[in-house]
């Protein structure tokens, strides 16, 4: 806080509160914050070099197969496809429709109706794992 000492008309003693900014240190303080901004910003843009591969084409794609999917519509309305199953006979049907050397490798798609219960649906996942299925995928459908 600085004191006006002077000026005014007043008495020459009367000391008066100084309602003005100081300006100066702010500008000093700034200053040098621009210098060390330039100084310091060519250094921050060293370029390292990398030895990168050369960009090849993808090899050509194989198509990959179409995924099973298991629709579950009630607790003994489960279909592969469009074909009817049931809990016990789900993994040899999946099995068959799956038509892999390695079916457990093979990825399969679920999907269960809204009204469907939560604990058929979890039947089904479960007969899936216990089987060695560990690839499977939910599909949610929006509901309108």
């Amino acid at each position: 806080m600085g004191a006006k000492l002077g000026g005014g008309g007043g008495s020459r003693y009367t000391v008066e509160q100084n309602s003005e900014i100081n300006v100066t240190p702010f500008v000093d303080i700034m200053l040098v914050l621009l210098i060390i901004f330039m100084v310091s910003a060519p250094m921050a843009t060293v370029s390292i070099k990398l030895d990168l591969p050369p960009a090849i084409p993808n090899p050509v794609q194989v198509e990959q197969k179409e995924p099973v999917f298991i629709s579950i519509q009630g607790p003994d309305d489960i279909y592969i496809g469009p074909n009817k199953t049931s809990l016990a006979t789900l993994p040899g049907d999946l099995t068959a429709a799956l038509a892999s050397a390695n079916p457990t490798e093979e990825r399969v798609l679920v999907r269960g109706d809204a009204d469907i219960e939560y604990n058929d649906f979890m039947s089904v996942l479960n007969v899936l794992q216990d089987n060695g299925f560990f690839k499977v995928g939910l599909i949610n459908e929006d509901i309108e």
